[in-house]
């Protein structure tokens, strides 16, 4: 996150205003509701997870253990097995 110096960018009336609830402190503005991105959308990490999520369930319907898949992804049988039922909801 980047932080502005509210004198550069927002009016001084609005800066004064503030100034009478908050000075010399960090202010932290969030988004609003319709431009919040969900958790994973921005970095990508939330599509790297669901196309392992997708090579997880295709090892398995080709006929792999769960054993086998959770030793090649480091992840524990009862995690493998969870992907798998999520998917078949």
């Amino acid at each position: 996150m980047k932080y502005e110096n509210a004198n550069n960018i927002l009016p001084s009336h609005i800066v004064e205003i503030l100034q009478e609830y908050i000075e010399g402190k960090y202010l932290y503005i969030p988004k609003k509701d319709n431009n919040k991105k969900s958790w994973g959308e921005e970095s990508g990490f939330k599509k790297e997870l669901n196309n392992r999520n997708i090579e997880i369930i295709n090892e398995y319907n080709n006929g792999k253990t769960v054993k086998e898949i959770s030793e090649n992804y480091y992840l524990t049988e009862h995690s493998i097995r969870r992907i798998i039922r999520n998917h078949n909801k």
